[in-house]
């Protein structure tokens, strides 16, 4: 059975609880992360608010954000895939104003952080997808090894450790965070 995009609309009517992604006709239902995972992506959603919200630069959104795709193969649009990065900016002249639906449109950065459970190929192939779709930068991040790769299309992926700054000049001159910063913090 190959489901579409209203199909899954009306399992999350049923069910909003669940958090769902549709590639290729299938319902991916999405568990939850942990919660350094979670912890991280909080905590990079607002490094960049802070510095897109002040500038009006666009829209920044968590992981429960839904993007139709474009299907570059078919033009039924019951086909189509919606997928959900775990974070993600759009650049205010692509998206003036908000939806109260998913968006038919690409993220101009999309990023995927690691959780436990989460295996590092199926990441890099979604943000490989979303790069060749239109996405202008891809990030993943992996608690395990503290590291975050951007990528770009056609490009070599950029390994960025402790002691680096992610910048991202293409889509936000000027903002630029020390990757250390994304770790959670320790209390004593």
């Amino acid at each position: 059975m190959s489901f579409a995009i209203r199909d899954l609309e009306q399992l999350q009517t049923e069910h909003p609880e669940w958090q769902m992604e549709l590639v290729e006709g299938k319902i991916i239902v999405m568990g939850p992360s942990d919660y350094q995972s979670e912890e991280i992506g909080a905590r990079l959603i607002t490094f960049l608010n802070n510095w897109v919200m002040s500038r009006k630069l666009g829209r920044i959104t968590g992981s429960s954000a839904g993007f139709i795709l474009p299907n570059i193969e078919e033009e039924d649009s019951e086909k189509r895939n919606l997928r959900a990065p775990d974070v993600s900016f759009v650049k205010a002249d692509r998206l003036k104003k908000t939806k109260r639906d998913f968006v038919e449109l690409l993220p101009d950065l999309m990023v995927e952080i690691k959780s436990k459970s989460d295996r590092i190929k199926p990441l890099e192939e979604k943000i490989q997808l979303f790069l060749q779709l239109g996405s202008v930068v891809g990030i993943l991040i992996d608690p395990d090894k503290l590291t975050v790769t951007v990528y770009r299309l056609n490009q070599a992926p950029v390994v960025l450790e402790n002691g680096d700054i992610l910048t991202l000049p293409d889509l936000l001159p000027g903002w630029e965070m020390a990757i250390s910063e994304l770790w959670p913090p320790e209390f004593e």
